[in-house]
């Protein structure tokens, strides 16, 4: 620590030294001129220098470093007329503009193209999509919504276990290693169990990052992967939404200004409101029959609302809120359902003339689940606390330096009962505390350094954990990238699931479990912490005119992992203290790895898009006892996206998606037994019915059938007057009807298969 702590006086010593010696600064933030949004990812640079910038997600750019001397400031992106302006600076000066970008009438490729290749130079993008509104909504509306979860199913590294369900499992991480923020606030599930829909509104999306790997510092506590989603503010100029109505669900958007922007005035707020669900289950009796006679038995509803206060300078609060909740009911198999909730505010401070920003976020969320598979007692369990983090950003030039803070608090609650009848509830309360910086050096646009480190200490496990992160790329050419990422990471959450499930519904939420041996394998353990190594290595080819190609292998080490004793037989008693610590621990260690490499390709010409994945991976454990392989373990998964914009303006649009997938693993049912219990002395046990129990064979030793499925949808717009749009979509998934298995209760042996073909219309009004 003492070493740690000079560190950081070194580093904050040299960015002084760094501020003190620079020159001329220009700094300001980038909006569409229609609604006053940000725009994200605009090249802002001095004409016939090398200065320039990006501007980040809120719309901010800095460009420091500068000489004294005139210039031309040129502002270009994709669909918005450009902007020049001539400035002048002299004598250590600090200029702040704010631009407003007018849609452009006609579209300039050639732009798209200048704005993608000076992204993908200045950032080491390693392990990383950055998903946009506009790119989801070429995937095939499944229902007439486009949604995120179904454009997540394409990235590389992404399995999801089917239509029904709703969970990914991200280069050999499971769910529960997964981070997902929502505007910076913790969302514990985000998919419904009708696994083609999200909580998350598509259109009030911003932006979504999904780091499959390789992650930086600024996040910490998953030892898998982040999804880091950011929505937009209201319409800053007029009151607009959006009401959408099809064969699965409805949606209504609202949004406008309640100080509307002007040029005048110095702080302007406005509002969004959205609110989707669906209601197939009553739809799907009347359109579906041929998929189950009871119909679809699907019900989820999402509201969200947020409020952003925005000021001259850049300066912004937002404060926001959510409810999503979800219901499904298999007759005579299980009813699953969830709710989750959260509210909290995050803001952004522009100081005046210095190059720097600061970003907190202070939210509460909670999340509640339960399964009844009527054959069991059913299976409770929640997650309640707060997240709060403060970073404070310094531009260096083309270079940032970044340092913040972050501390959270939660509950876990899970309870189940054993095969007594008992109950068994596990109640925890844990604080996690995390200090960061991080440091992006940029070297002629040729060499991207990014070395980081995060101290994250588990104050219920009395715990520490140093994590050195480095990003690397080398651009050969602008054409041909080299890029490199790795890390170590932790969390205390851990996931409980049962084994008698051929595929899990349920996951229950477990935080710093201390019941377990204080050895594994034969060495003595420090901690019971959940621990990882990666190492992301990639090439990014832009040889092929209008095709981008990105190839990445992945090594993930999970070299500490905690989950469910399933060889408990005795009860954690002195009378049983000669029996060994893994018959009788309610959790034991586990240690595994997943590799493998995935091949993408993105082909885009005015309105053609083409998108292909290919994922080839390798996922195992060990327990102590035995090796075997997740039930997400698939070998090969392919996606094949197209899409294509044709007509007048290009109102028509198809849009494909296929979808492959090897069979998962899963653990056979090898024999039947009769067991009773008595419920009180004196029972009539000679008359009274046994219950059905079973064996299993060897560990997830068998494989399901492979997976694949074909979706179609068309669309047509219709634009009234300059700001109402009309589309109709029609639309089918599993076109060819293929028989996916989704569900197998092990004692009814009743089967659920996955998503039969179902087709899709619907409407919506944008205004």
């Amino acid at each position: 620590m003492r070493y740690l702590r000079l560190f950081f006086v070194m580093l904050l010593l040299w960015a002084v030294c760094e501020a003190q010696g620079q020159n001329n600064i220009i700094k300001g933030f980038i909006y569409n001129a229609e609604d006053g949004a940000p725009i994200a990812h605009c090249p802002v640079h001095l004409l016939g220098t090398s200065f320039g910038s990006v501007t980040e997600h809120n719309g901010s750019f800095v460009i420091g470093k500068i000489p004294d001397g005139e210039y031309t400031l040129a502002v270009s992106f994709f669909g918005f007329d450009s902007i020049r302006e001539n400035v002048t600076l002299q004598k250590n000066q600090v200029i702040t503009k704010k631009y407003f970008l007018a849609p452009s009438k006609i579209s300039l490729d050639a732009v798209n193209v200048s704005a993608e290749q000076q992204r993908v130079i200045t950032t080491t993008n390693t392990s990383v999509v950055s998903v946009t509104p506009k790119e989801i909504k070429k995937m095939p509306s499944i229902g007439g919504m486009p949604d995120f979860a179904q454009y997540l199913q394409v990235l590389p590294g992404v399995v999801s276990t089917g239509d029904q369900g709703g969970q990914l499992y991200i280069r050999g991480g499971t769910p529960i290693q997964n981070m997902v923020l929502l505007d910076g606030m913790l969302v514990y599930n985000p998919f419904h169990s009708i696994g083609l829909f999200s909580v998350f509104d598509t259109d009030i999306m911003s932006s979504a990052d999904v780091y499959t790997g390789g992650f930086g510092a600024e996040f910490g506590g998953r030892i898998s992967s982040i999804m880091d989603i950011k929505t937009r503010d209201g319409n800053r100029k007029r009151f607009s939404g959006k009401v959408d109505v099809n064969t699965f669900g409805a949606k209504v958007l609202l949004e406008g200004p309640i100080v509307k922007l002007k040029d005048d005035r110095k702080v302007s707020l406005s509002y969004v409101i959205s609110a989707k669900g669906s209601y197939l289950e009553q739809t799907s009796k009347a359109l579906y029959p041929y998929a189950d006679k009871n119909g679809l038995p699907y019900n989820y509803l999402d509201f969200y609302a947020k409020l952003s206060l925005a000021t001259n300078n850049g300066t912004k609060l937002n404060v926001f809120g959510f409810d999503f909740n979800d219901a499904v009911h298999y007759k005579d198999i299980a009813t699953y359902k969830w709710n989750s909730w959260g509210a909290g505010t995050n803001f952004l401070i522009v100081p005046g003339n210095v190059p720097t920003t600061i970003e907190g976020t202070i939210a509460y969320s909670k999340y509640k689940t339960i399964l009844d598979d009527y054959a069991f007692t059913p299976r409770e369990s929640s997650i309640n606390g707060f997240t709060a983090n403060l970073n404070f950003n310094y531009y260096l030039g083309k270079s940032l330096f970044t340092i913040g803070a972050e501390l959270l608090g939660y509950t876990t609650n899970y309870s189940l009962y054993n095969s007594a009848g008992f109950k068994n509830v596990f109640v925890d309360n844990t604080t996690d505390i995390g200090i960061f910086f991080k440091y992006k050096y940029n070297y002629r646009d040729k060499l991207l350094l990014e070395p980081s480190f995060r101290l994250q200490y588990y104050a219920s496990m009395n715990a520490a954990s140093p994590e050195p992160r480095l990003a690397i790329k080398y651009n050969i050419t602008k054409k041909i990238r080299l890029k490199l990422a790795g890390g170590l990471y932790s969390q205390n959450f851990v996931a409980a699931t049962s084994d008698r499930d051929v595929v899990n519904l349920f996951y229950g939420f477990l935080s710093s479990p201390d019941d377990m041996s204080p050895e594994f394998d034969g060495k003595e353990m420090r901690n019971n912490l959940q621990k990882a190594q990666h190492v992301v290595l990639g090439l990014e080819l832009d040889v092929i005119k209008h095709t981008s190609i990105n190839i990445e292998g992945y090594f993930k080490n999970f070299s500490q992992l905690t989950t469910l004793n399933r060889y408990k037989v005795y009860e954690d008693v002195v009378a049983y203290s000669h029996i060994p610590d893994i018959q009788k621990k309610d959790y034991i260690f586990e240690k595994g790895f997943a590799y493998g490499a995935d091949l993408t390709a993105k082909f885009e010409y005015k309105g053609f898009y083409a998108w292909f994945v290919y994922s080839l991976a390798w996922v195992k454990r060990y327990d102590g006892v035995v090796h075997y392989s997740p039930h997400f373990d698939r070998r090969h998964n392919v996606n094949l996206m197209l899409s294509y914009a044709f007509g007048k303006n290009r109102t028509w649009q198809i849009d494909v998606r296929w979808n492959y997938g090897s069979g998962f693993p899963f653990t056979q049912t090898q024999g039947y037994y009769g067991h009773y219990n008595p419920s009180y002395i004196g029972d009539d046990y000679i008359h009274a019915n046994e219950d059905m129990g079973f064996f299993l064979a060897d560990l997830n030793a068998a494989r399901l059938p492979d997976y694949h499925r074909l979706d179609i949808n068309f669309k047509k717009k219709f634009h009234i007057g300059e700001r109402h749009v009309i589309e109709l979509n029609v639309g089918a998934t599993n076109l060819y009807n293929y028989h996916n298995i989704f569900y197998v209760n092990r004692v009814t042996n009743g089967v659920i298969y996955q998503l039969p073909i179902l087709y899709s219309f619907g409407l919506n009004w944008s205004f």
